[in-house]
């Protein structure tokens, strides 16, 4: 064999190995995936196509001249998911713990240049214990780098970042930026410092997990948007995501072949509200109802539980669900609904994907806790996001639409393009109880007997109000449908909304209150 082949090839198996075989035990015997393993469960099979396999770090310092490896720590390069191309990187912990020196940023750097260039998803598979120390400000430098291309990616190709291993530190910044976070329970953390940090600091004692491991960051801050059982099914969600995605805010989502009848009714949401206003329902069954079986994606599940938000297809086109959820905190608007579905509602008008919304909200959630936490500021991002959306909006009001929250859901007023309502919708100021107490006051008072005259006027304002047919005289409801009928209804509005165009004034950006 020529010689020159044979180095090569000895020099490509080589950086296949990472760390060594003894280091490529140890994450396995952990229960970890090496980097590679999750490149190929990750990508269609032989689609991966490797870059800068042969960088390696020029660092000196600490003896650092003695440890240099192949590929420093990350693998890069491009593939395919479904045939749709996607670049990635995979951080290999059995590399210098995959810390980032200025060698492994400069080969995220291209790749990330390189997926903004040609217009299509970018995935980080994130492995590492941070910043290489021995690089000093070289290796921050390298962060801030990889930070501003996600910046500039952002809205324009979707970028996913999957914590597969500890991620700490100014590192958690790059997925912060990202579009989705995927993590795996038991193996991945985030935390801008560590247990130990915050002992010698606050004194506290906490546990990697209860610091930052997967389900904190998806029940309690926020920052993650799925999680996974283990690292496969962390995998497999990804590809489950992009199967929804355009590959580029120029594109379209794909269109697949609907199994599922477009003009398909069900009777059962005809009484899915119950007669009691007060009483909850769950808004799950409404949208599983009316989307393609068995297409629904929940991004946030686990956050937020007072709004639901996610993918779905309907006659095989991909839509954003926001809906609220009457099964909890009768689906009040609080912060971190408020926030939840309006980063969700910026993301689909980012990249064309139209946005289904499903109401039923009795208000703002009152108090001092959500007053002094900001929940004007915070309300209006959700309001901000509907109203500079231009992508189809499609409002569907189950039942409760009151006050502020009626305006901010996707209203007519909010440059809705078809809004619906079920005959148990109730559009008012604020609910019956409370408009009486406000309206009637006196005459309550007064009265022979208080509680019989209230709940009289109680009746008579939800006769008047509490329907949907006096927003429907003012144009600010385009129909009043039957609830079996709403899969078809939809159905069609998004297939005459399909080449909607709409623009907001020309302006460098907005300033949403951040």
């Amino acid at each position: 064999m020529n010689p020159k082949i044979q180095q090569l090839r000895e020099l490509k198996h080589q950086a296949k190995q990472g760390g060594g075989e003894a280091r490529l035990k140890a994450q396995r015997d952990k229960g970890k995936l090496t980097a590679r393993d999750r490149i190929e469960i990750l990508l269609d099979e032989g689609s991966f196509r490797e870059v800068d396999a042969f960088a390696v770090h020029r660092t000196t310092d600490f003896e650092m001249g003695d440890k240099k490896f192949l590929g420093d720590g990350v693998i890069t390069g491009y593939g395919t998911i479904n045939g749709r191309l996607v670049y990635l990187f995979s951080q290999d912990f059995t590399v210098l713990g995959g810390s980032l020196g200025r060698a492994h940023a400069d080969k995220i750097i291209k790749i990330q240049e390189s997926a903004l260039k040609n217009g299509a998803p970018i995935i980080g598979l994130l492995d590492s214990g941070g910043a290489r120390i021995q690089e000093g400000v070289i290796s921050l430098g390298g962060y801030g780098d990889i930070f501003l291309l996600n910046t500039l990616s952002s809205g324009v190709i979707p970028q996913i970042s999957c914590i597969l291993g500890p991620c700490a530190g100014g590192a958690v910044y790059s997925p912060a930026i990202t579009d989705f976070i995927i993590m795996a329970k038991n193996s991945s953390h985030m935390f801008v410092t560590g247990p130990e940090v915050v002992r010698s600091v606050t004194h506290e004692e906490v546990s990697f997990e209860d610091l930052g491991g997967a389900m904190v960051h998806n029940e309690i801050s926020g920052v993650a948007h799925f999680a996974a059982e283990n690292e496969e099914h962390a995998l497999f969600t990804t590809r489950t995501l992009l199967d929804f995605l355009p590959r580029n805010n120029m594109e379209d989502p794909p269109v697949v072949v609907c199994q599922d009848d477009p003009l398909r009714t069900d009777s059962k949401l005809d009484t899915l509200i119950p007669e009691n206003p007060n009483k909850p329902y769950d808004m799950h069954e409404v949208i599983e109802t009316v989307i393609d079986l068995n297409t629904f994606l929940e991004v946030q599940a686990h956050f937020a539980q007072n709004v639901i938000v996610g993918f779905a297809r309907l006659n095989g086109r991909s839509v954003g669900i926001v809906a609220n959820q009457p099964a909890v905190l009768a689906g009040v608007l609080d912060i971190n609904a408020s926030m939840k579905a309006a980063r969700f509602v910026r993301f689909c008008d980012c990249f064309n994907i139209p946005l289904i919304i499903f109401e039923d909200v009795p208000g703002f959630l009152p108090g001092l806790t959500q007053e002094h936490g900001g929940i004007i500021r915070h309300g209006a991002k959700l309001l901000y996001a509907f109203a500079e959306a231009t992508v189809p909006k499609i409002t569907v009001i189950t039942r409760k639409a009151y006050g502020g929250a009626y305006i901010v859901m996707s209203s007519k007023h909010m440059r809705g393009d078809i809004n619906l309502a079920w005959p148990t919708a109730e559009i008012a100021v604020m609910g019956p109880e409370g408009a009486i107490n406000v309206l009637y006051r006196r005459e309550i008072t007064t009265a022979e007997n208080p509680e019989a005259r209230r709940i009289e006027l109680v009746q008579e304002y939800r006769d008047k109000f509490a329907n949907p047919y006096v927003a429907a005289s003012w144009g600010y409801l385009d129909d009043v449908i039957e609830p079996s009928q709403t899969r078809p209804n939809l159905i069609n509005a998004l297939e005459m909304l399909q080449n909607k165009r709409d623009e907001n004034p020309p302006k460098k950006h907005g300033n949403i209150p951040l």
